[in-house]
Formats: structure tokens, C-alpha cells, sequence
């Protein structure tokens, strides 16, 4: 009991903060975000503007387009990177490796911005360079396809960090066992391990999902606010670059955390019920 109690109070200050920065002011932003400015009354009037407004629909549409598509690729990319770094076991080179992607996975917002900048702007050193063999005609870092490319850099290493430990639930000699039955080693992959891995594929797509979604600094560098995405229209709307209309701003957050909480608990649906089937299966 004296443990318990020494833990608990060690976790309040933790609760307080966690209280403070982030459930007050969720409540805040909900509560207000119900409040018209326009019509000074509570109502669903800010949420009825959004959703008839095509400049704000189309700043969810591509949020979520460039958000779902650099999350495919960095899951894509983060997969076959966390099974080479699993294969290489836990020597000197991986170490240093990990070291690496964990260093990497911090490199985003303004400098990240600046070195894409530098790589690929306009007059970006490999945009000369391959424009010059005849490559990388039509390409614009400050497009979709340019944010998607961004995006999917920053996605990567956080998803080799969260892919990696689910590689340990590989057994080596599953693959062993399937090969002496006959199976080869795509049909290992299809049945067994891709199966296993499956929880932590959704679980890591969800926060790559969540982490694009919620990134300003990188594309309010690279365009200047001028890329019709949720976080920048809900720092237009809180700043006052445009208009100052924070509740409005509110609402957008709101319907940002709603749909994140969608995805969510489809994820978690869809775990429970991969779940189920191996447990059935066995």
C-alpha cells in the first residue's frame, strides 16, 4: 500500500500537466466551438458553415489525401526497412542504425522545410541536376504530389521506430516450419507473418495518420499558408490572418478529432477481430 500510494503521488504531477495542456483545453475548444460569433448564440452554426463550405471541405479532402497516401508509403517503406534492420540482429551497424532513424524521426517542421527547399525547390540542387538529364519534368515540391513526398520523409522513421519491436513476435522457426511443409516464402508471408504483424501494421498506420494530419510547421514553411489544409486554415482562423474567428476555428479541430476517433476505433474493430480469428484458428 505505502507503494501504491508513493506511485500515486508521483503521477499528479503528471495528471496536473496532462489536466492543464490537454484536457482543459480540449474541453475549451469543444465547448466554444458551438459558440456563433456571427449569430452570437449556441448552435451548430459554425459546424453547418464548414460542412456547406467547399473552401473548407476541400482543405479536409486534401488533408486527408496527402495524410492517408504519405502514411501508405511510410508504412510501406517503414516495413521492409524494420525487417532489414531486424535481419541485420544487434550489432554494432544496427545499433547505429536505430540511433540514426531515432535521430531522423525529430527532423521535421521549418528545417525539414529548408532542406526540401534546398533539394528540390525550384532552383533546389537536384532539380537542376536531374532537370539537366532530362528528369523530373513537371515535378513541383509546393504541389500535392511535392507535400505527399514531404510528408512520407518524416513519416518513415517514426514508423521504422514503431514497426521494429513487432518483428520479435516472428519466430524463426515458423519460417523454417513453412518451408519444410513446402510453402514458399511469399506464401510464409501472406499467411503467417503478414497475419501476426497485422495489429501493429493498423496500429502504425493510425499514428502515422494522426501525425499528418496534425503537421503545420513543415507545409506553413513550404507554401506560407497558402496550402488549403486544416491545420492552416485553424491557425488563419485562431491568428487572424484573415479573419480572427477562434470558435470556427474550434469547430474545424473538433471535426479533426472526430475523425481521427472514426479511424480509431475501426482500427481497433478490425484488431479485436484479427484477434478473434487466430484464436479461433487455434
Amino acid at each position: 500500500m505505502k507503494g501504491k500510494t508513493l506511485a500515486t503521488l508521483l503521477l499528479l504531477p503528471f495528471a496536473f500537466f496532462w489536466v492543464a495542456f490537454q484536457l482543459a483545453p480540449l474541453l475549451w475548444i469543444a465547448i466554444n466551438s458551438f459558440w456563433s460569433d456571427m449569430n452570437e448564440r449556441w448552435g451548430i452554426d459554425n459546424y453547418t458553415d464548414i460542412l456547406t463550405s467547399p473552401f473548407y471541405l476541400q482543405a479536409f479532402r486534401l488533408s486527408l489525401d496527402i495524410s492517408i497516401w504519405s502514411s501508405i508509403y511510410g508504412l510501406l517503406i517503414s516495413l521492409i526497412a524494420g525487417y532489414s534492420l531486424h535481419q541485420l540482429g544487434s550489432g554494432r551497424f544496427q545499433r547505429f542504425l536505430m540511433s540514426f532513424t531515432n535521430m531522423t524521426s525529430n527532423f521535421a517542421g521549418v528545417p525539414l522545410a529548408f532542406a526540401f527547399v534546398i533539394l528540390l525547390g525550384m532552383n533546389g540542387c537536384l532539380t537542376l541536376l536531374l532537370r539537366h538529364f532530362g528528369m523530373l519534368e513537371g515535378f513541383k515540391l509546393f504541389s500535392r504530389d511535392g507535400m505527399v513526398l514531404v510528408y512520407t520523409w518524416f513519416q518513415i522513421p517514426l514508423g521504422i521506430l514503431l514497426l521494429y519491436p513487432a518483428f520479435d513476435g516472428l519466430r524463426k522457426d515458423w519460417e523454417e516450419s513453412a518451408a519444410l511443409l513446402g510453402a514458399s516464402r511469399w506464401r510464409y508471408w501472406w499467411h503467417i507473418g503478414l497475419p501476426i504483424l497485422f495489429p501493429a501494421l493498423l496500429g502504425t498506420f493510425v499514428i502515422l495518420l494522426a501525425n499528418a494530419l496534425g503537421a503545420y510547421a513543415t507545409i506553413y514553411a513550404l507554401t506560407t499558408g497558402n496550402f488549403n489544409v486544416v491545420p492552416v486554415r485553424i491557425a488563419a482562423l485562431v491568428s487572424g490572418d484573415i479573419s480572427l474567428d477562434p470558435n470556427t476555428g474550434g469547430a474545424l479541430a473538433m471535426l479533426l478529432v472526430f475523425i481521427m476517433a472514426l479511424i480509431t476505433v475501426v482500427q481497433q474493430y478490425l484488431v479485436r477481430r484479427s484477434y478473434l480469428n487466430a484464436k479461433s484458428q487455434e
